[in-house]
């Protein structure tokens, strides 16, 4: 079956990719839209409410994620090894750094790009302002007048995996270098018990178990992303004249492909899977908004909430690029490939939004 699937995908990629890619990303940004899901929020409840439910969707996404992707692997849907994340290119300062200056940053605009992208579907102008700045400064950051600081700040310190046994960054990977063992077997075995961790960890708490909007929330999302690693592994064909790479959902670079594409849409043909997740993704937020009633244009409420939430905007498309992806890009689709450096991007992120919070905080009561 699987096989008869993709053959039917690569007889018209560009259609398949389009087509079901959209129809993902709509129900990825209904979700977020209707469940109310944010990676900062998740922070902010911690840090100013005690409430670790949205975290605990966040990582249940991860969680869900983790497990299908371990699962379409099994069946040979796809290669991981040609991920972005699991690469032996490791660059563990760059992953440090950029994870917090991302998290830092998705304070002052009031979310990651995830949200900003369902801001916009409910007509939040300022949002919309935000992932132009985003988009702007992720290529600034990839090869404009920021790429030259990034190369010379951070190459030095990337580590080739392959010169020190391993076959990539994954945690199996690692183990079996040190115990001899077989790389997926121990993959999977590490996969479960992450897995099962985090599942335990996120159901001991009543608030959380007896919540459906943060269950449905977590797994959804999860799903949402084995959906896009299943879609692009049937599609990925290396003999193909555009080779469509084995990805899933990520939003700083593919901001910066939509504002392209925006501009010059004849002369790049078909649009890559990242523009069509980032369009579904607001078309699904509109249609959350639209069926909840909530559609409404907004905008910057004073001159400092401009500067704050465009400071925000420039901090996470230059922390995006430098940790190769975001909330979801990294913390949710790089997670679920068991990928150390995903796991330090997330952590990273995680302890940048607190720093942020603590800042904007003193902020604000500096300003009243």
């Amino acid at each position: 079956m699987i096989e008869n699937w993709r053959e039917i995908i690569l007889e018209a990629p560009d259609f398949h990719i389009g087509f079901w890619g959209l129809i993902i990303g709509i129900v990825f940004g209904f979700v977020v839209y209707r469940t109310n899901y944010c990676a900062m929020g998740a922070i902010s409840d911690i840090d100013t409410f005690g409430d670790y439910r949205r975290f605990r969707s966040w990582i249940l996404a991860a969680a869900t994620a983790m497990i299908g992707t371990w699962y379409i692997q099994s069946i040979e849907v796809m290669d991981l090894s040609s991920s972005i994340y699991l690469t032996t290119n490791f660059n563990i300062v760059s992953s440090i750094t950029g994870g917090l200056i991302f998290g830092y940053g998705m304070v002052f605009s009031g979310g990651c790009v995830t949200k900003n992208i369902v801001r916009v579907g409910a007509g939040d102008l300022r949002s919309a302002i935000n992932l132009i700045v985003v988009g702007i400064f992720a290529y600034m950051t990839i090869g404009g007048i920021l790429g030259l600081v990034r190369t010379t700040a951070f190459n030095p310190f990337a580590i080739d995996l392959a010169g020190q046994g391993l076959q990539s960054q994954s945690i199996g990977s690692i183990i079996s270098l040190i115990t001899g063992s077989d790389v997926q077997s121990t993959d999977t075995i590490a996969m479960i018990v992450i897995a099962l961790a985090v599942v335990l960890w996120c159901f001991k708490d009543k608030d959380f178990r007896t919540s459906r909007v943060h269950i449905a929330s977590g797994v959804l999302i999860g799903l949402c992303v084995v959906a896009v690693w299943f879609l692009t592994g049937l599609a990925a064909d290396d003999l193909a004249e555009v080779v469509v790479p084995v990805s899933s959902i990520t939003f700083v670079r593919p901001t910066g492909d939509t504002l392209e594409y925006l501009m010059r849409f004849t002369a790049l043909g078909a649009p890559s899977i990242g523009v069509v997740i980032f369009s579904g993704t607001l078309m699904g937020s509109f249609i959350g908004a639209v069926t909840m009633g909530r559609l409404k244009l907004t905008t910057f409420a004073d001159p400092n909430d401009t500067k704050r939430n465009l400071f925000g905007a420039a901090l996470m498309g230059i922390g995006g690029v430098l940790a190769l992806g975001c909330t979801v890009g990294q913390a949710i689709s790089g997670v679920s490939t068991l990928a150390v450096g995903s796991m330090i991007v997330f952590a990273s992120i995680v302890a940048g939004c607190f720093l942020g919070i603590r800042r904007l905080n003193a902020i604000l009561m500096a300003e009243v």
